[in-house]
């Protein structure tokens, strides 16, 4: 009695022998049951030997009803062991099975929980550099308004006054100008003709 099966391209045989032990144990000890225990055995004549005649085994009823028996027990047996490690197969590969997902299953959480671990100093590490770029740009800030302040305060002092005045006659003009820079005075005058045409 056997089995033959697939499984992920593994070929499984489950072979179970028929082997009657029990019928033989108890024939040969019926056996010694039935033999009578025979005298010393007499010397034969040296000179002439006869083979043994051989001794015919009556099976009766009984006996032949106790191998059918057996042989019945045997075949539930092997069915019930059957039985068994097809369960077991079974059982086996569903473990397996929930071995595979929970694996998978932890496998997706470490994952998950390293792109999140990751993710987070990836956020802190902007967050640190757009802070330092920022108290840059603040430094940046202040001594650019540090200098305008400066360049608009001596501007202010440095920038001059133009006054003027102008004499319009028919043939010149006249231009009188004063530039004050500061605490210096400039007066330009000038007188500019006109070209007379004929």
């Amino acid at each position: 009695m056997g089995i033959q099966f697939c499984k992920d391209g593994h070929v499984c045989q489950i072979v179970i022998e028929d082997v009657d032990e029990t019928v033989l144990s108890r024939e040969a000890r019926k056996e010694k049951k039935n033999k009578k225990p025979e005298s010393p055995p007499k010397q034969p004549p040296p000179r002439t030997k006869k083979p043994k005649p051989r001794k015919k085994v009556v099976i009766s009823n009984e006996l032949q009803a106790i191998k059918i028996q057996a042989w019945w027990r045997g075949t539930l047996v092997r069915r019930t062991l059957l039985h068994a490690a097809l369960r077991a197969c079974v059982i086996q590969y569903w473990w397996k099975q929930k071995l595979a997902e929970l694996l998978e299953k932890k496998r997706r959480a470490m994952l998950q929980y390293y792109a999140r671990e990751k993710w987070a100093v990836v956020r802190l590490q902007s967050w640190v550099r757009m802070w330092r770029v920022r108290v840059r740009y603040c430094r940046l800030l202040h001594a650019v308004r540090i200098i305008q302040v400066n360049w608009r305060w001596h501007n202010c002092h440095t920038r001059g006054i133009f006054r003027g005045s102008y004499e319009l006659t028919a043939s010149q003009l006249g231009l009188e100008l004063e530039i004050f820079l500061g605490s210096h005075i400039c007066r330009i005058t000038d007188c500019i003709p006109f070209p007379i045409k004929n």
